[in-house]
């Protein structure tokens, strides 16, 4: 038994040991993972927080399941995920409470993730987890933190009601009691609830943390209130301690608190200091410190702040221009002023301010003119608009005026017609007289008849005699002179600037009709007035001259020619000429050799020098001295190879040869007549003589061989060519336009070569052109023009280069106007080539050779004064095309001086232009609106000027000017691409900078 309780107590041992030994080593494992957890916590605290994360996984991973060891080590292992920001902390923090769902901590990992993230400014990730904690779960400081760290988060996240309940559950905490207070006061101030606002930020206004700002808001709200002088007495009171942005709001609230207290002087300083959001005023702004300079007198700040308003329509911008408008006529800005009264005028706002800003409107319109509209029509408008205004009678008044203000008389013309209410003959008769001058001056002669014609029906004698004046001058231009004649010694000599003329004109008349005598007459006594123009006298000397001379009063003629030799006047190679054919006339021949070689020899390029060496040739004939005559000829023919008198030569040439029995040379001149110059009456008068040569050498034959091939002679046909050919013009000669035509078209059918051909195309030309039918004189025309140069080619050539002027063809009348330049005997027929040649090059845009043609007509002596005036608009024109603006400025300035409607118009707009690229924007202005007013008929040249008064008015800090323009003109004037092309880039420009400053401007693209 013994042994058996000794085997038992072995046994016994031995399990009891092993017990032991397993105990031990649970209590040793055990120890050693509560040891590790508190190295984890350690580190933990001291935010070692990756160290401490290994360890806490470890000790979850060892300690028992579900224990609280473990759920502590979780716990912790979820912080320090959250503390590291790995992307797993939020499901570590979930994880943590599935698994644990009995731990106390939680709330507490709720709580303190929460806080985490709202330390970190994460407040949507804060209230993520706040909204899990269950807050009947924490202590009394717990829930106060959570209620104030929920409700900023709340707050900051956009949740405003439920934000304002939880600081309300705060506003008597001990803790946080003045924050709540303040958030609180700060909600009901964004919810506009301004009295709770007011009652919670005044608890806190006197507290540090928050003084500046609860008084920012208590500031604003007694401004909203109405409350003025408390605003001021707070911005006073706070605006020192306050940050940069507060400062520029604050000045603000006091600037307008003053403002609405009507103390514009105090007010002006604290808005000046506004620095507006983000660095830009809106137009509330500018319109404020404008009108408060406004009220102070001080209109040169309050235009500067007023014109700053543009982009919008309210009724704020409405009185800004109203007042706007009352500045500018403080300053005498008229124009100005028109343009921002026609602004107030067309917003409905306030009814009254548009009305008396209209009535304002039309008036200056009136007195300034109007770029928009007719001034007639703006008054109208304005009646049409208000028909029961006190002030209907004035602008009844104003409106009939406006027309005859702005010389826009065919607008006075149509509106006598139109309104029964304003028939007035006497006044119809005024206006069409001046229509019709109107007309004359632009060249639209056919078009200023019947308004002169009107104009004489006046019962006023200086109208009417006025009016007769210019239709005599309008007749005599359209080369009716018997009626211009009329009509001239129809006028009354009194002292007027046309009657000053009358002498002369209607001395031309007279030489247009070939009455010499009558001529002479009137002349001489132009010649004898005082005051006379230089030029018009030289030439009233060279008609009087050419009136002796055709009525063959020679030495009277060498008189007047001497005249203006002696003087060195213009025209005095004419002179000397006329001067040689009167002494010849006379039989006084050596005197008239003496004379046309003086033409010959002069140092000027007469265009009279092949005239005088032909008739030196035909003096040395006349007097047999052949030797002379033949070298006078040849140095025609040398020095003028073009000259239309070359045939003649020729053929004199011939002659005297003939006539001294050297039939060869003769032969041989008239031979070269008929190569050169075929279809010439020289070359059928060459083939005359040539047979008479041929006879007297006894060489028929050999003239038989040589006159076949003469294409335009056919001896068979002679008789019938010639009868067939006085019968057409015997019909041309009679002024029998119809017959004419037909006789010569049938000669040029019958005889297409034949001995009159050239005369033929001539001649049927001529005749269509007479019969407005100038279409078909062109190949007619263009037939002489493409022969050898004969005496028709001349006026062939003029006559055709003019029909293709009227057509406004350039291509066939440049090559015309060059042959016509280089071929014209008639000086008149060479300027009329070069002034056409300077207009052609300008439109192919060929500036340099337009300039180079301009400058040969400058250069010509006796041109007339709209042709002098063409080619310097054309230098001045093709300067600015080029780049070179002081030519170009020069040259408009020259115009200008004597320059009359629609030039008159073009070079002031330039001169506007010029003032402008040199910075006297000032001056450039009164241009413009000088060309408005005083030109406002010419609607191009007006509206395109209106684009520089725009910049202008920029470049002086006016945008609200430099904006109205250009929005007027891109509104009413879409007829003028260019223009509006322009003002919309200038525009976009302008909003785009204003932009910058002004957040009421809306940038453009």
């Amino acid at each position: 038994m013994n042994t058996i309780f000794k085997k038992n107590l072995l046994c016994f041992s031995f399990i009891l040991c092993g017990l032991l030994n397993s105990f031990g080593q649970e209590t040793e494992m055990q120890f050693n993972t509560t040891a590790k957890y508190h190295e984890a916590l350690t580190l933990f605290n001291n935010k070692a927080y990756a160290a401490s994360q290994q360890l806490f996984v470890k000790v979850s991973k060892l300690a028992e399941e579900k224990q609280s060891l473990q759920a502590n080590a979780d716990y912790y292992d979820a912080m320090c995920a959250i503390k590291l920001n790995q992307t797993n902390a939020d499901k570590k923090v979930l994880d943590f409470v599935e698994n644990h769902p009995n731990s106390n901590k939680k709330q507490l990992a709720y709580l303190n993730v929460g806080n985490y993230y709202f330390a970190n400014r994460k407040a949507a990730h804060s209230l993520k987890w706040y909204t899990k904690v269950d807050e009947k779960l924490l202590n009394t400081e717990d829930k106060s933190d959570l209620n104030f760290k929920m409700g900023y988060a709340l707050l900051v996240s956009g949740y405003v009601d439920d934000a304002k309940n939880r600081f309300e559950k705060l506003l008597s905490n001990e803790r946080y009691g003045d924050d709540a207070r303040y958030y609180y006061g700060y909600i009901a101030y964004k919810q506009e609830d301004y009295d709770l606002a007011e009652t919670s930020l005044t608890e806190i206004a006197d507290v540090a943390t928050y003084k500046n700002k609860a008084n920012y808001y208590l500031l604003d709200i007694s401004f909203k209130a109405g409350r003025f002088e408390k605003s001021i007495e707070i911005g006073k009171k706070i605006l020192p301690n306050s940050d940069k942005k507060q400062q520029s709001d604050i000045n603000k609230i006091i600037g307008e608190s003053y403002f609405n207290l009507e103390k514009y002087t105090e007010a002006i300083p604290y808005l000046q200091n506004y620095k507006g959001k983000k660095g830009r005023w809106n137009n509330t702004d500018y319109y404020q410190l404008g009108f408060a300079h406004f009220k102070q007198n001080d209109y040169g700040n309050a235009v500067r702040n007023f014109n700053k308003i543009i982009d919008q329509k309210n009724k704020v911008s409405q009185n800004a221009y109203y007042q706007l408008a009352e500045c500018y006529l403080k300053l005498d800005k008229k124009p100005e002023a028109l343009n921002a009264f026609k602004s107030a005028s067309e917003m409905e706002f306030d009814k009254k301010v548009k009305e008396d800003a209209f009535l304002n409107y039309a008036k200056l319109s009136y007195e300034e003119g109007n770029p928009y509209q007719s001034v007639p029509e703006v008054l109208q408008a304005y009646l049409n608009t208000y028909p029961n205004s006190p002030q209907t009678n004035e602008i009844n008044e104003l409106l009939i005026t406006s027309f005859l203000h702005q010389q826009d008389y065919q607008g006075a013309l149509d509106y006598i017609e139109k309104n029964k209410k304003f028939k007035n003959d006497a006044l119809k008769n005024e206006v069409s007289l001046y229509r019709g001058i109107q007309l004359f001056n632009e060249d639209k002669l056919q078009k200023s008849l019947s308004f002169l014609e009107k104009g004489t029906q006046s019962n006023d004698l200086e109208l009417q005699n006025k009016a007769r004046f210019w239709l005599a001058e309008s007749n005599y231009r359209l080369g009716n002179f018997q009626k211009a004649l009329d009509l001239f010694l129809k006028v009354d000599s009194s002292e007027t600037i046309e009657n000053n003329l009358l002498s002369y004109n209607i001395g031309y008349c007279y030489f247009k009709l070939k009455e010499y005598q009558k001529s002479a007459h009137y002349f001489n006594q132009y010649t004898t007035q005082s005051n006379n123009e230089v030029e018009l006298k030289d030439d009233a000397f060279l008609r009087l001259g050419d009136s002796y001379y055709a009525s063959k009063q020679y030495s009277k003629a060498i008189i007047s020619y001497d005249k203006i030799i002696t003087d060195g006047g213009i025209g005095a190679d004419y002179a000397q000429y006329q001067k040689a054919m009167s002494n010849g006339l006379s039989g006084n021949y050596q005197q008239k050799i003496t004379d046309l070689l003086a033409v010959v020899n002069t140092k000027t390029n007469s265009k009279l020098k092949d005239d005088a060496l032909f008739q030196l040739g035909t003096t040395y004939t006349t007097i047999r001295e052949n030797d002379k005559a033949q070298d006078a000829y040849n140095r025609l023919l040398k020095n003028h190879p073009k000259s239309a008198y070359n045939p003649n030569v020729l053929l004199r040439q011939g002659l005297l040869f003939y006539n001294t029995s050297d039939n060869k040379k003769a032969l041989s001149k008239f031979k070269e007549i008929v190569a050169k110059y075929p279809n010439s009456n020289e070359a059928k008068q060459a083939v005359t003589n040539a047979r008479n040569v041929y006879i007297d050498i006894g060489k028929v034959d050999e003239y038989a061989v040589w006159v076949k091939d003469v294409s335009f002679i056919n001896v068979t046909d002679a008789d019938l060519d010639n009868a067939s050919y006085e019968a057409a013009e015997n019909k041309f000669l009679e002024n029998n336009t119809e017959k004419a035509i037909e006789g010569f078209d049938k000669y040029l059918q019958n005889f297409p070569n034949g001995l009159h051909a050239l005369k033929s195309h001539f001649y049927l030309a001529q005749s269509y052109l007479k019969n407005n039918q100038s279409e078909k004189s062109i190949p007619h025309y263009t037939y002489v023009t493409s022969q050898s140069q004969s005496e028709f080619s001349e006026e062939s050539l003029s006559k055709l280069s003019q029909i293709y002027l009227e057509k406004e063809d350039w291509f066939n009348a440049m090559s015309l106007l060059e042959k016509l330049e280089t071929e014209a005997n008639y000086p008149q027929n060479i300027i009329f080539a070069q002034s056409n040649l300077m207009k052609g090059y300008y439109e192919a845009e060929d500036y340099n050779k337009a300039v180079e043609y301009a400058e040969k007509v400058l250069t010509t002596n006796k041109i007339e004064k709209t042709v002098e005036a063409d080619a310097k608009i054309i230098i001045a024109r093709s300067a600015f095309k080029t780049g070179d603006f002081t030519t170009s400025e020069e040259f408009f300035i020259e115009v200008g001086r004597t320059a009359t409607g629609e030039l008159k118009a073009e070079t002031l707009y330039y001169d506007a232009f010029f003032k402008h690229e040199n910075k006297e924007y000032d001056s450039s202005t009164k241009i413009v609106q000088k060309l408005i007013s005083d030109y406002s008929a010419y609607k191009y040249w007006g509206v395109k000027s209106y684009v520089i008064m725009a910049k202008n008015y920029y470049a002086l800090e006016d945008a609200y000017q430099a904006t109205y323009i250009l929005e007027n003109i891109i509104k009413n004037f879409t007829q003028y691409e260019d223009i509006i092309e322009e003002a919309t880039s200038e525009l976009r420009t302008i909003k785009n900078k204003e932009a910058k400053t002004n957040e009421s401007v809306t940038p453009q693209k």
